[in-house]
Formats: C-alpha cells, structure tokens, sequence
C-alpha cells in the first residue's frame, strides 16, 4: 500500500504542477502590448486604434509608454484623447521622405512618436490609449508600432521585435495592425472598432484569442494530471488485488 500510496501523492503533485505551469506561462504569452482592433481595411478613414498596455512587473507601475508610429507608411490626421487619469500625450511629428499625396492636398509631415506619461498603471492591472486617425495607407499589408514601456524602478521593456513568417512569436513583440484588401472588412471593421473598450482605467485582461489559448493549456495540464491520477489508482487496485490473491 505504501508504494501505491507515494504513486498517487507524486501523481497528485506533477498534476499541480503541470497545470499552474501551463497557466502561468499562457498568462505571460498573453501580457503584450497588442493593438485593437487587430485589422482595418488599406487606406480606412476615420477610425480609432487602441494600444492596450498590460503592467507585467508585481513591485514596480508602469509610468511611461511610447508608441513609435511608422513613417515609411504614415498614419495620417493623428488625434490622441485628451488627459486622462493623470496621463497626458507629447506628439512628434516627423518630416515625410515620401510625401503622400491625398484628395486635402500633399502631406509633407506626420506623426512619429507618441509618449504618454503622468499617469501609473499598477501590478495586475493595464491601461488603454486611444489614438484617432484620419487615413490609414494603402500600400502595405501591416503596420508595425513598436512601443518601450518604461516602469517606476526605471526597467524599460522594448517592444519592438517583428515576428518571421513560419516563426515563433518572439519575446517582445511589437504592436502589428493588419491591413486587409479594401472591402473585404466594412463589416467587420466596425464591429471590431465598437468593441474596443472604452474604459481606459480597467483591471487585467487577456484579448479573446489569448483567453482560448490560456484555457486550452490549462485544459491539457488538467488532462495530463487526471491521467497520472487514474495511473495511481490503477497501482493502488491491483496492489489490493495481488494481495487478496
């Protein structure tokens, strides 16, 4: 019995571990800084992107975010919100190398870096920055946005690595909005752009498709524990029987 009895308390400890590990790697995966909605059709006018800032760090608040936005394929008529909960904006703008000839005119200038500070975004919590725009381009299929996240004891994450086509996402990866044909999203465009949350002071939270991947590992942790106890009580049956026998 007492063989069977140290199977079962091992059984029961590797299916605690292998859930809470799964888990918590599935909660770093998801804690990026991501963009809202993920897509918009080449060259929409008139929308809104959300940068979502999750705090990563227990003993420190994040206290200064930059969004570099690129100019190679410049986002157009830039508006941010105003001050809100103790943050406020800086907007750069940069000369254009190409300017980009619109229906208003040639624009020779657009927005580069977008910093917020004066506000903190504590442990287990993010932030929501909205950013209004008056014309995406047509001419790329996504733009990248890379962001540093500047936190209280002075560590700077960089979010600025750009995932390879057939490769792992890499460790800090920049912001991607995806441009899609034009048309081929009116509908669900907008749906997404009304989704956006509107609350830029709110607790943690994963995006959808990082919630289904954080569930579907814990599920497979949960699995792999159940297995180890079913092989226990296997042990423990047949412990029993060669006894009786």
């Amino acid at each position: 019995m007492s063989t069977a009895r140290t199977a079962l308390r091992r059984a029961g400890t590797v299916t605690a571990l292998t859930a809470a590990g799964l888990l918590a790697a599935a909660g770093i995966a998801s804690a990026h800084v991501t963009v809202h909605p993920e897509s918009y059709a080449k060259g929409a006018t008139d929308g809104v992107l959300t940068f979502r800032v999750p705090n990563e760090e227990d003993t420190a608040s994040t206290t200064k975010v930059q969004v570099f936005l690129p100019t190679d394929h410049p986002v157009l008529g830039v508006l941010v919100s105003p001050p809100q909960n103790g943050w406020t904006a800086k907007v750069t703008n940069t000369k254009l190398k190409t300017p980009v000839k619109t229906d208003d005119g040639t624009i020779t200038d657009a927005v580069s870096e977008i910093t917020w500070t004066g506000g903190r975004i504590g442990a287990g919590q993010y932030q929501d920055f909205n950013v209004a725009f008056g014309q995406l381009p047509d001419d790329t299929g996504q733009l990248t946005f890379k962001t540093l996240q500047t936190y209280s004891d002075g560590k700077t994450v960089r979010w600025i690595d750009v995932a390879q086509s057939g490769a792992d996402e890499p460790e800090n990866p920049a912001p991607v909005l995806k441009l899609t044909a034009k048309g081929a999203e009116e509908g669900s465009t907008s749906a997404s752009s009304s989704a956006a949350p509107k609350s830029a002071d709110s607790s943690a939270s994963s995006a959808p498709g990082s919630d289904s991947t954080a569930r579907g590992l814990g599920v497979a942790g949960l699995v792999v524990g159940v297995l180890g106890l079913a092989a226990a009580a296997f042990a423990i049956v047949r412990n029993r029987s060669a006894k009786a026998s």
